[in-house]
């Protein structure tokens, strides 16, 4: 069976919120929670939409927050797949902040999601291989598997001297 790959354009989701003040810790601004939460979705559909198929968070990168969003101020969440292994696939998340009423846009943050492509019997499948275009998105596909090395040793389900990818960047 021949999969086709796909181009990391064809995966783009781009996800929008209001921040309302449900969404808001007491120093009124966004919760990082409730953001983890959003970019979830915006991933799973991006992951759901490259592989056509169901699929679970097999991991979180680390989310580091560079600016807090506002209440009333608008979120931009921007998620795509990177890179597409086996079953899994890496996805790009990038968050922005806008301020409707001053009219400008800001960075909140950025981070790495992977999730697991599922057949019917919740078992999982082979995924379509990413073909990436622009720079940017080449520069992201030859960072996956670093990425994913590092992963798979931080949960123990690499030894870290296998790591060949990783290996490159200390010798």
């Amino acid at each position: 069976m021949t999969i086709t790959p796909k181009r990391t354009q064809d995966s783009v989701i781009q996800m929008t919120e209001l921040v309302l003040p449900n969404d808001t810790n007491t120093f009124g601004n966004l919760m990082g929670g409730r953001l983890m939460y959003w970019m979830d979705i915006a991933a799973a559909l991006a992951s759901m939409k490259h592989c056509s198929a169901p699929v679970v968070t097999a991991s979180v990168d680390n989310i580091s927050f560079e600016n807090p969003i506002k209440l009333g101020n608008v979120v931009h969440i921007e998620a795509k797949v990177s890179r597409a292994f086996t079953t899994s696939m890496e996805v790009h998340l990038r968050v922005w902040g806008e301020d409707p009423v001053q009219q400008y846009r800001y960075k909140s943050n950025e981070a790495f999601m992977t999730f697991v492509a599922l057949d019917p019997n919740g078992k999982s499948r082979i995924v379509p291989p990413i073909v990436p275009d622009t720079e940017d998105e080449k520069n992201l596909y030859d960072g996956a598997l670093r990425r994913r090395q590092l992963r798979l040793i931080l949960s123990g389900k690499m030894k870290p001297e296998d790591a060949e990818e990783l290996k490159a960047l200390f010798a």
